[in-house]
């Protein structure tokens, strides 16, 4: 049984940071590419940040130069650096993960319950 576990989420007041991290836990083998996504109230859920197993990187345009992502391949674990953090971040944020289970298994995607993001203005 794999598990997501997100944590890092709370209130913080424009302007400020938020350090995210997601740990998948389980009978991995490997795990592909690792992505944050949100979801706000009444809206759909976006693509945030994602990043391959070899730390190439991909960030949507509303977070361009203010979030990082990366990732410790050896914990099975992804961070999501935001800073400068606006109102409109404010959201459920969401870890996934391409997994393979085990050698000659296809990789499938894993989702953590999410993490609340609350930014003030």
């Amino acid at each position: 049984q794999v598990q997501l576990l997100e944590s890092g989420g709370g209130l913080v007041q424009a302007g400020g940071s938020l350090r995210l991290s997601c740990a998948a836990s389980g009978s991995i083998f490997s795990i592909n590419t690792m992505a944050w996504s949100r979801q706000a109230p009444g809206k759909q859920r976006e693509l945030v940040a994602r990043i391959t197993r070899g730390g190439s990187t991909y960030y949507g345009d509303s977070v361009k130069g203010r979030f990082t992502i990366s990732r410790e391949n050896t914990k099975n674990t992804v961070y999501l650096q935001m800073n400068s953090l606006k109102a409109e971040d404010t959201a459920v944020y969401y870890c996934n993960a391409n997994i393979v289970l085990r050698v000659g298994l296809a990789p499938r995607d894993y989702w953590g319950q999410g993490t609340q993001v609350t930014v003030s203005s």
